[in-house]
């Protein structure tokens, strides 16, 4: 199979943040079927939904993989859950959380898997690490050129910083 292109957004806001979205980082680039992984900016944002809760730290990894859709979306779900997520308030504080966001331009509406994510639009803390990440050249294809347009002349959001570790 061609490696195809899909994009996941990261986000933690318990525990060691940025050393639990690293650790998800080494899983993700050491599963079978994942043969590229290029990294966003980092920014932490504030919480959505529930509002009493820790900062986020986000961003979205662009991914070149031979898994399928709904095999890469199990092997984000086995990271969750090896590094701790529980499932408890939608929304709620979680101490990582991997979503595919795209895969090659699919679009899919079952009931476990839904293509683009069906919330990536209302959030900045996904549209502006994405908006960077597609400015890379290996993000520079066809199969992106109308997101790319999209996100071009999308308002910056709020609630959401630039981030780096000190």
């Amino acid at each position: 199979m061609q490696p195809a292109q899909a994009f996941i957004g990261i986000g933690a806001n318990l525990g060691d943040r940025w050393g639990t979205i690293g650790a998800a980082l080494g899983r993700l680039q050491a599963t079978a079927g994942i043969v590229g992984v290029e990294l966003s900016p980092v920014y932490e944002s504030d919480p959505v939904g529930v509002l009493e809760q820790p900062l986020f730290l986000n961003l979205v990894a662009g991914v070149e993989t031979t898994l399928t859709p709904e095999a890469l979306l199990q092997e984000l779900l086995a990271i969750e859950l090896e590094l701790g997520r529980k499932r408890i308030v939608r929304w709620g504080p979680r101490r990582i959380d991997l979503d595919l966001l795209l895969y090659a331009g699919e679009t899919r509406q079952d009931p476990g898997l839904q293509l683009p994510h069906p919330r990536m639009f209302e959030r900045p803390f996904v549209i502006e690490p994405l908006r960077a990440l597609l400015q890379r050249p290996g993000f520079q294809g066809p199969a992106w050129a109308g997101l790319r347009e999209q996100l071009a002349g999308w308002p910056v959001g709020g609630g959401i910083r630039p981030w780096s570790p000190a």
